[in-house]
């Protein structure tokens, strides 16, 4: 439990860490050059996906495996593979410069797609040695190695985004000889490179004191056992980014879509802050359902059934909070990308589907039947793309969001139904109903009185109402919290 909390919190730390850059990158870029980051780095996480197809789950199944006694023949096998497909996509790329540049929407800037696809043959290939260091139970190392290059990334954005630019106007001589201003957002792409080389050499001890050796059967066999698994990763990861794949594809203007798409990328980064509260509960949520797998009778399922309805009471909550104090965190962007705000509580709402959603799954993976969790996916996938094919053309990157809470609502309900099917579980439906309920209640109510000519009244009136309802939840639940125990008191 230890070592998942450190697993978990660096990744969180290292996601909070890159989302503070989401500021710099759209005060300091235009519109369309953000919409380029935005495009790039979608691509980018589909193409991860793939270069890694589940090689590093299936280096923890065959590792463990009773017919394989040896896990670094296991370990080798998986690097050399990794290695060669990374290789192969990299000379791929090169290959077709010139159409892969197109596509990717840098054109006039072939370094950028040259610059990305070195990065992410690297990092798919790096992942491999990360699942090694867990596997030997090293999270500290493991937890540095993530928060250095987290850390390395952000200091070099820093240094070419800003630094750099006050230094040409002051002493140039210092750096011409390897800055070039006019190279904007590729220093975003250059300093992740930069990060992802470093991480490489740190790795290096991962990489010797074994001999590296090819087993093509045991290597057949991990594709088998990693071709769901990369079904799945695909239709998820599509799930996430295939809208602003598509956006300049649906879009015919070029300048146009770029600027749509700028837009929607950066305030979809505010609402990401429902995106990090899910990814901390799944890191806990994953080791406490299969401890409470172990207990028997109703004691298992009344937990299963009460973190579902503490998820949604607390997600709740955040939604509360971000959509009361938008006034104020809207400045996390440049007042440019302000004409998208109406995005982000879409996009919350879509994401506290897919915390819903993740909180059902443990129906099949409790049972086994994970493939159950492609099809959700899949169907999803065909959802977004169905929607955004229909709505962006009418609608813009509006059609974007409602895809996503379309998509994500499919998910949720179908593996609800499924569900009840399969490992039927007592949801306390009536009593999320009502929090649901008097969530939209204190939120509309709220929205409406403050509407005084003070912000600071409006702010207050706000969050009075926050504390309703978490004085209704804490008296509903009959908590005992240190010197509110009356509130529990009937």
């Amino acid at each position: 439990m230890k070592d998942t909390a450190i697993y978990g919190l660096s990744s969180i730390v290292g996601r909070f860490l890159n989302w503070c850059l989401v500021p710099l990158y759209t005060i300091m870029f235009a519109v369309e050059e953000y919409g380029v980051v935005t495009y790039v780095y979608s691509v980018v996480a589909l193409a991860l996906i793939i270069l890694t197809y589940g090689m590093e789950t299936g280096f923890f199944r065959f590792a463990n495996h009773e017919r394989w006694k040896d896990p670094m023949q296991v370990y080798s096998t998986c690097l050399i593979s990794l290695a060669t497909t990374s290789s192969v996509f990299v000379i791929a790329v090169l290959m077709f410069l010139n159409p892969v540049t197109r596509w990717m929407e840098c054109q006039g800037n072939p370094s950028y797609v040259v610059v990305m696809a070195v990065c992410v043959a690297i990092d798919a290939f790096t992942a491999l040695p990360f699942s090694y260091l867990r596997y030997r139970k090293r999270p500290i190392r493991f937890a540095m190695l993530r928060l250095v290059n987290i850390g390395i990334n952000i200091g070099l954005n820093l240094f070419f985004i800003l630094a750099c630019p006050a230094i040409m106007k002051s002493a140039p001589a210092l750096i011409d000889w390897f800055y070039d201003p006019s190279y904007g957002i590729g220093y975003i792409f250059l300093a992740n490179l930069i990060a992802s080389v470093t991480t490489l050499v740190m790795l290096i001890p991962e990489l010797k004191g074994f001999g590296w050796r090819f087993n093509g059967r045991l290597w057949r066999e991990m594709l088998v056992y990693s071709a769901p698994l990369l079904v799945l990763g695909v239709a998820g990861i599509m799930n996430q980014t295939i809208d602003k794949i598509l956006y300049p594809v649906l879009v015919t203007d070029r300048a146009a879509a770029l600027d749509g798409l700028g837009i929607y990328g950066a305030n979809y980064k505010i609402a990401i802050v429902m995106v990090m509260f899910i990814q901390a509960f799944r890191f806990a949520y994953e080791p406490f359902i299969f401890a409470k797998s172990r207990d028997q009778g109703e004691t298992k399922n009344q937990a299963y059934c009460d973190a579902m309805k503490y998820f949604i009471i607390f997600a709740l909550f955040i939604f509360m909070v971000v959509m009361f104090y938008l006034d104020i965190l809207k400045y996390f962007i440049s007042p440019r990308y302000f004409s998208g705000l109406s995005v982000v509580p879409i996009i919350m709402i879509a994401e506290l589907f897919f915390g819903v959603f993740f909180n059902l799954s443990l129906w099949y993976k409790l049972t086994d039947k994970t493939v159950w969790g492609m099809w959700f996916s899949l169907l999803g996938l065909a959802v977004t793309i169905v929607l955004n094919i229909v709505l962006v053309p009418r609608m813009g990157y509006m059609g974007c969001a409602w895809a996503a809470f379309a998509c994500y609502g499919v998910m949720m309900l179908t593996s609800y139904f499924v569900g009840q099917a399969k490992y039927p579980l007592s949801y306390p439906l009536k009593s999320i109903t009502l929090y649901v309920f008097t969530a939209a209640v204190f939120y509309v109510t709220a929205m409406y009185l403050a509407v005084t000519s003070s912000q600071i009244v409006n702010y207050l009136i706000r969050a009075c109402f926050l504390a309703a309802y978490l004085l209704y939840v804490v008296r509903k639940e009959k908590l005992s919290l240190p010197g509110l125990r009356w509130l529990t008191r009937s």
